[in-house]
């Protein structure tokens, strides 16, 4: 068994949350523990608590990982883009793809909970980030949207974008034939698109 002072507090952060990663790229989180995590880095458990604060604190840490990778590859496909509209697509598209490729990972980011924490700062600027994305491509391509407008549009663009790409991670479409998830994304976007255009 390690000893605290074996690696610095950055270290531990690291080889740890590198366990979780590993961990969720074959099972879902609630196979995991406290207990469980700090095994696989040779630790007691009362270590990973002097760390993060509390286990609901190291899985947050482990979400706001995942939110970090989600949003280098969307600000990469991004870059791609050759207007607003092909970037929401992209943008669409690179998160279907990234759920798809992570499921485990994904599913976190959404079924983890505060149990009545208030979310940290830090946490909370992701999440902006990641929304403000979506808000700024939005009033890109519809300017004439008042900010409410903007919000409430990007809130149900995401909403169909998350719900079809749930749908697909878990693979609960119910169709008789294969459905791809991109092709729905598609139609959902080029409805609004066009609605706009309208």
């Amino acid at each position: 068994m390690a000893r605290r002072n074996d690696h610095t507090r950055e270290e531990l952060v690291s080889m740890t949350l590198e366990q979780v990663k590993n961990f969720l790229a074959q099972h879902p989180h609630h196979e995991l523990s406290l207990r469980k995590v700090a095994a696989m880095i040779g630790y007691v458990p009362s270590t990973l608590v002097n760390v993060f604060g509390n286990y609901n604190l190291l899985l947050l840490h482990a979400v706001a990982q995942t939110l970090d990778e989600l949003f280098a590859e969307a600000e990469a496909e991004m870059k791609e883009a050759s207007s607003a509209e092909d970037a929401l697509k992209r943008l669409a598209f690179c998160y279907l793809n990234f759920a798809s490729r992570n499921p485990y990972r994904w599913q976190l980011i959404f079924q983890h909970t505060m149990n009545g924490e208030e979310l940290p700062e830090w946490q909370s600027e992701r999440i902006n980030n990641m929304t403000g994305m979506l808000e700024t491509l939005i009033q890109q391509i519809n300017p004439q949207l008042s900010s409410d407008e903007t919000l409430e549009a990007s809130r149900v663009i995401w909403s169909g974008v998350h719900g079809i790409t749930l749908l697909s991670v878990d693979d609960k479409l119910f169709t008789s034939v294969p459905v791809d998830g991109k092709a729905l994304i598609n139609n959902l976007l080029s409805t609004y698109l066009n609605a706009w255009k309208g």
